[in-house]
């Protein structure tokens, strides 16, 4: 009995070690640089809904291109596009958010798993509709006339990306890149992302921008568990 319960003991820390730490897990970041000249920046007019209007002291500029201060780009969607195939990963069961504040979408690009949660928020005392667009999933169309409405829909099928538009303000838009595994990010205020939890392996990544299109590179996952990923887009 000794003997058995010392085996057990064994197998339960193997196992522990096996799922805590999955063999060569890595991390792919990077960032999107940008040279050349950015287009001019849009100034939103809001005017029509008095109530988006005055939400905003100050003035408010589209989001389809964002310079950062570093010379990098925001809102570029990075993720593996080639080398998850025959693989199947859980959709979490926590929502993905996007919130209508201040008569725009928040966040501007996103990701989301294929039937994972995704909640619609309405944050203004204004009437939203939100306008989903996928060609894989079925398109809807949902009126949110209450300020803290919430709705949640699911997307069935991966595609990159889906655009989202209001038809009462048409200067809200947003994308989201639906995907069958978790291994994506967007590039924030400094230009970076992560993609973190990487089993070893050859993949292509691939980084999407609303006005400048799609790059690819080829990376490996290995023993080190690092990647580096840098995207260069030009205006």
């Amino acid at each position: 009995m000794k003997i058995q319960s010392m085996f057990s003991a064994i197998g339960v820390v193997v196992l522990f070690f096996a799922v805590a730490n999955p063999a060569h897990a890595g991390t792919v970041s990077g960032k999107a640089s940008f040279s050349g000249t950015a287009p001019a920046v849009q100034e939103i007019d809001m005017n029509a809904d008095p109530t988006c209007a005055g939400l905003h002291s100050e003035t408010v500029t589209t989001e389809d291109v964002v310079v950062n201060a570093n010379g990098t780009l925001k809102n570029v969607f990075v993720y593996v596009k080639q080398g998850l195939e025959g693989k199947t990963f859980e959709p979490p069961a926590t929502s993905v958010k996007m919130d209508q504040n201040g008569c725009q979408y928040h966040p501007h690009v996103f990701g989301v798993q294929v039937n994972q949660p995704f909640e619609i928020i309405n944050s203004d005392s204004t009437l939203h509709n939100v306008h989903g667009m996928p060609t894989q999933s079925k398109e809807f169309n949902l009126g949110m006339p209450i300020q803290g409405m919430k709705l949640t829909r699911k997307f069935d099928k991966p595609e990159v990306m889906v655009k989202f538009k209001c038809d009462v303000h048409p200067w809200m838009n947003a994308y989201a890149g639906v995907l069958p595994h978790p291994f994506f990010g967007v590039t924030n205020e400094e230009g970076v992302f992560e993609i973190k939890d990487l089993p070893a392996g050859q993949y292509v990544v691939e980084a999407w921008h609303e006005k400048f299109g799609v790059q690819t590179q080829n990376i490996t996952i290995d023993e080190a568990g690092v990647q580096t990923a840098d995207f260069a887009f030009a205006g």
